[in-house]
């Protein structure tokens, strides 16, 4: 494995799909699910998504979170497989139970939804700390929402605010608009204009599109020098976080 894994890193992809290849008949588990990635993508093989569905499917069999949960996605998106909400959902409960923290987001979404499942308020929010736990910003995003909108728990404003507030820090765009319209209408934080134009704007120039359903409103409450001062955050802000580390 550590050497087609090497083989793979420095791009060449036939001696890795080689290597996994014999791998999976020998019996490795996860070299199923790495031989259908490459098989998917066409990477130093014949493109080819049906075969690569069929070794990811192999791996998910044999017990693999991970091909369970990229199972999940192929059926999520009809790619190699018919499209198939339900069965994705299925696959993704498998992986999430297996501790894939990316999985548990995904279930969690699916079950706040209703999306090859039926809405189940208390799961999702369940699914979604557990992966907001091991730090996925898209979980810590719903949560936020489950509290303020009061889906399956009493309304919390100032939980919601803690949440977004760490993806907000993470970069996750919808989070950093919420964040903003929280610090502009006052509900879980202290109002703050300035606080709540520099994530606004934060979100807006990283190519989020909520932003903009408040960043007028914002601003027509404010002074030049605090718009000013806000934009001068924001674009610092920017510029760190796209500095090489």
């Amino acid at each position: 494995m550590e050497a087609a894994l090497e083989a793979f890193k420095r791009g060449d992809f036939a001696v890795a799909a080689r290597d996994w290849h014999e791998l999976a008949q020998a019996g490795n588990v996860r070299a199923n699910n790495n031989l259908g990635g490459l098989l998917m993508e066409g990477s130093g093989v014949e493109r080819n998504p049906e075969a690569g569905a069929k070794w990811i499917r192999r791996g998910a069999e044999l017990g693999d979170a991970l091909a369970q949960r990229n199972l999940a996605y192929l059926y999520y998106e009809g790619n190699g497989v018919p499209k198939d909400e339900v069965e994705a959902a299925r696959w993704y409960r498998s992986a999430a139970e297996a501790g894939d923290a990316t999985a548990q987001d995904m279930l969690s979404f699916m079950l706040l939804e209703g999306v090859g499942v039926e809405i189940n308020y208390v799961e999702a929010r369940l699914w979604a700390e557990k992966a907001a736990v091991s730090g996925i910003a898209t979980a810590q995003t719903r949560l936020g929402r489950i509290h303020h909108d009061a889906l399956g728990v009493d309304p919390d404003p100032h939980a919601a605010v803690d949440w977004w507030h760490k993806a907000a820090e993470t970069g996750e765009l919808e989070a950093q608009a919420m964040l903003g319209a929280a610090y502009h209408m006052g509900k879980g934080v202290e109002a703050n204009a300035i606080t709540a134009l520099y994530w606004l704007l934060r979100s807006r120039d990283a190519g989020g599109d909520l932003a903009m359903n408040f960043i007028p409103r914002v601003q027509a409450t404010m002074t030049r020098d605090q718009i000013a001062e806000a934009e001068n955050l924001a674009r610092a802000a920017l510029k760190q976080a796209r500095a090489p580390a």
